[in-house]
């Protein structure tokens, strides 16, 4: 069975994460983690600092080892909040792929908010109900209401642990200016997620990150009255293991935000290196849990490369819950786009029922890997996106919209892919030249081309919409492919006209002549 690595490069750490496939479960092999402060020098100067790049390097190399070691077969790598701000994470990434081989994939706050609840989903207890998702991180803190395992609203807000240090908290102990700026600028960030979640009512809060760790174990110390500064860290019993009540919370945040950084690393759970950063996040729970009219969270290991890994796990086992988990959460992001957009999906649904007939009568013919169904059914819908904007060249607008627009599930990739298959579906055929297949790897610009003669010919097949899709029947021989059309109600001769115009472009991709014939 297969075996994946997920690398997580954070605003505060690294983390590395192994595991391998038994029994369409994941097995965890190997975990590392090195505190790299990347977002220190972004979130001051807009860049990231030549050392935070040498320390994050140095654990990147060390991860490097560990996935030759367990003999990984697909490794994926992100990064979040300091590489989207940074100007110069273009040069970082090329440091990464000459150090390592990996490229670097920085994911936007919505896409490290879905992959983190995949995550917690897959595999935290009870999360399966209607609960509220909170991870902190150094740059961000991404906030998701599920329900029944399908995210249902999520916001990415700018409120992570080590920008709020660097941006508001440069004396040690805060001043009240300090304070007062920090809660104010909290409050404001929090309004956006008012405005897309509201007070919901969950079941449970389950909280994330180093951050959520430390404050839950303060509050196991706080919840049995033990003196913080005269019991080390693991003397308490703790009543509920790992949780927080709001209160407890709301207490520790104005503590901490009164101690200096060598009173805080004595609070139980807090330690040296958390202390530093913790004052900022601390505020950030106690604000969210006080205004949410939350009673507290729990807090779970559970991360950003659980989803990683979990998404790698639902793509190659097919008949896992995990991956009709992800192909239903991709499928209900494409349907919001075209309902963002206007598009009559009674009107697409027939274009997408041909291509997914194409392609399987098509496989001995386009050769293209499992994925691209998918792709081309995204493809089919959201083609006229465009027309939102501008009939004229809608297309070209389509693809733009696709490819910018945040669709659940898919990644910056696979949004170019998809785009980039609606873009040619007017006049215009794909050039390597182009903008548009110049953002695509190099190996996906055959894949491309096949892919756009099979939504071209869908889309020929549905040239009446006023009567009912012809149905038809594909012969696949050596040199040809015989497409038999069978009208449902009234005549299928557009179709039929439709389909021999784009038999030459067929001839010229597959290297077999397309005939159609009418029953």
């Amino acid at each position: 069975m297969p075996t994946f690595a997920a690398i997580d490069i954070g605003s505060n750490s690294c983390r590395l994460k192994i595991a391998s496939v038994v029994q369409h479960k994941l097995k965890t092999l190997h975990e590392d983690r090195e505190v790299t402060r990347l977002g220190e020098s972004v979130f001051q100067t807009g860049v990231i600092s030549p050392e935070s790049m040498a320390g994050t390097i140095k654990a990147l190399k060390r991860f490097h080892k560990a996935v030759q070691v367990h003999v990984v077969d697909k490794v994926r790598v992100v990064a979040t909040s300091a590489m989207r701000d940074a100007r110069n994470a273009a040069a970082f990434t090329e440091w990464v792929k000459s150090a390592t081989g990996w490229n670097v994939e920085v994911i936007s706050g919505l896409e490290e908010g879905r992959l983190i609840h995949l995550g917690v989903v897959t595999h935290e207890e009870g999360a399966q109900g209607k609960c509220l998702l909170i991870d902190l991180g150094g740059g961000s803190c991404e906030v998701t209401f599920s329900d029944g395992g399908r995210v249902k609203a999520m916001v990415s807000l700018p409120l992570g642990a080590v920008r709020l240090q660097q941006e508001f908290l440069q004396n040690d102990p805060a001043t009240k200016e300090d304070a007062g700026r920090l809660r104010q600028y909290i409050d404001r960030e929090l309004r956006k997620a008012d405005r897309k979640l509201g007070k919901p009512e969950v079941d449970l809060v389950i909280a994330t990150s180093g951050t959520a760790a430390a404050l839950a174990e303060a509050s196991a110390a706080i919840e049995v009255k033990t003196p913080a500064k005269k019991v080390a860290p693991k003397a308490f019993v703790r009543v509920k293991p790992m949780e927080a009540l709001t209160p407890n919370v709301r207490k520790l945040a104005d503590r901490l935000l009164k101690m200096t950084n060598e009173q805080r690393a004595a609070v139980p759970g807090v330690g040296p290196r958390r202390s530093e950063i913790i004052v900022g996040g601390a505020e950030v729970y106690a604000t969210i849990l006080t205004r949410m009219g939350l009673k507290g969270f729990r807090y779970s290991p559970l991360g950003l490369r659980d989803g990683m890994l979990a998404q790698m796990l639902g793509e190659v086992d097919l008949r896992g819950s995990v991956h009709q988990r992800i192909e239903s959460e991709r499928w209900a992001g494409v349907i919001e786009l075209c309902r963002r957009y206007g598009i009559d999906e009674v009107k697409a649904e027939p274009v997408r029922q041909h291509v997914r007939q194409l392609f399987d009568s098509l496989a001995k013919v386009h050769e293209l890997p499992p994925e691209y169904k998918l792709w081309l059914e995204a493809a089919a819908m959201m083609q006229e996106a465009g027309k939102f904007m501008n009939h004229q060249g809608h297309y070209r607008h389509s693809q733009y919209i696709i490819a910018n627009s945040e669709i659940f599930g898919f990644s910056p990739e696979q949004r170019s892919v998809v785009s980039a298959i609606a873009r040619y579906l007017g006049k215009s055929r794909p050039d390597p030249m182009d903008r548009v297949m110049r953002t695509l790897p190099i190996e996906e610009h055959a894949r491309v081309v096949r892919a756009v003669v099979l939504l071209r010919l869908a889309m020929a097949l549905n040239q009446d919409r006023a009567t009912a899709a012809v149905k038809v029947k594909t012969h696949v021989y050596p040199k040809r492919v015989v497409m038999d059309l069978v009208p449902v109600r009234g005549g299928a001769e557009l179709e039929a006209w439709s389909l021999k115009k784009e038999a030459a472009y067929f001839r010229e991709v597959f290297r077999r002549e397309l005939f159609v014939d009418v029953a």
